[in-house]
Parts: C-alpha cells; structure tokens; sequence
C-alpha cells in the first residue's frame, strides 16, 4: 500500500494538514532545538517530509539519515533530495548504538505495535542528553470532535485522493490514516512508555486540539 501510493504522498499529506504541515514541522523543530551541527535519524521517513523541514535548520543533510520499511517510500524521498536512507524496521533499527543528537518520528508512531521496544531503541541510539520527538495526529476526546475529525480524514480526503489520483491503495491509505489514528493506544501509555524506557523529561504538548508533540531526553 505505501509503496504503490508514495508518489502521491506529499499531496496526500498536505491535504489532511490543509497545506500547513511543512510550516508546523519546521515550527516544531525549531521548538525542540534543532541546530545546525546536530545529527538527525528521522524513523519512518516517508517520502522524506519531515528532512526537508528539517534541512532548514540542520543546514547539512549528510548529517541526516532516514529509516523507513517501504522502499517505494525511500524511493521518492531520493527523488526529491539525496538523502542518506536504510530500509528497516523502527523498533529494530540498524544503527550503531549512541549515533545521534535527535530522533524525529513524523506521525507514523500508529504504524508501531510494541512502542516499549521501539523507544527503548530510541533509547540506545541517542547520544547521552539527546532528544526524541514524536509528532503525531490524536483523534480528538470530545465526541463531536472525534466525530468532524473522522468525517474529514476517514471518508472527505479519501474521496478525494480517490478522484485527483486514481489510485486505490492511495485512498486506501489515507483510510488507513484515520483508522490507526482512531485506534491508536492514549497518549498517557505513549509517555507511560517513555518513561519505562529509560527516558527523562517526557512531555506532551497539544496543538490545534489534535496534534500531539510528544518529547523525552536520554540522560547523560
């Protein structure tokens, strides 16, 4: 499914975010300081969204390494720009252990389905006071928002992408979307787990109402 709808993805995406995504990810990065120097291992890379915001900061992508299972996603990031990519799991990454100064994961946390295992790699390959950031969509508590919400991301986008693409595995993913985001464990295990891996300074920010800004810090 992500291999066949990657060529579409970057529009797939900026349709739920309603063209704001590549500004807020930018914005949170800045946020959670990001600099340049500082080495970045963004899990689930995608099409390779979140190093192009990120570039904006780090100023050199030769610092920046993407992992993501789907080479049909690796593929199209390498398109756009020549990132250093690996194809792999995010909760058993390939990578040696205290590597990095930050590890980005780009709403793509649903896709992962023992979250203890995958942070405590996270964990291992942060450089000791390094800083994990996860962005991810909550569907919202409120049963009108959760309602709107659906709405929007479960029946309008994928209609939509249907009818601009032609493609039916890109609808199918961003039906897929909705229903991991819906479905998706609460935030308070997200940072229950967190903490069980090891980290320190575990927050969660929301903005918007259903963007959740999950942040943790390797101890030195």
């Amino acid at each position: 499914m992500f291999d066949s709808s990657a060529p579409f993805y970057d529009g797939m995406t900026a349709l739920v975010s309603l063209g704001s995504g590549q500004w807020y990810r930018s914005f949170a990065l800045a946020r959670h300081g990001l600099r340049p120097g500082m080495r970045l291992l963004d899990v689930a890379t995608g099409t390779g969204v979140v190093v192009q915001a990120a570039l904006k900061h780090t100023k050199d992508l030769k610092k920046i390494l993407g992992v993501d299972a789907s080479i049909g996603m690796l593929l199209e990031a390498r398109r756009k720009l020549p990132l250093r990519a690996v194809q792999g799991s995010g909760d058993a990454l390939p990578i040696r252990s205290e590597t990095f100064d930050m590890i980005t994961i780009g709403f793509a946390l649903r896709h992962f389905s023992d979250l203890r295992r995958a942070f405590e790699e996270y964990h291992r390959v942060l450089a000791p006071g390094g800083k994990l950031l996860i962005l991810e969509i909550t569907a919202p508590e409120s049963r009108a928002g959760r309602a709107l919400l659906g709405f929007f991301m479960g029946r309008l986008v994928p209609a939509v992408v249907r009818l601009t693409t032609r493609n039916k595995d890109a609808a199918l993913c961003m039906r897929y979307y909705w229903e991991t985001t819906r479905q998706c464990v609460p935030p308070e295990a997200i940072l229950e787990a967190l903490h069980s891996a090891g980290f320190e300074h575990v927050e969660r920010k929301v903005w918007f109402g259903s963007s959740s800004e999950y942040s943790a810090t390797r101890p030195q």
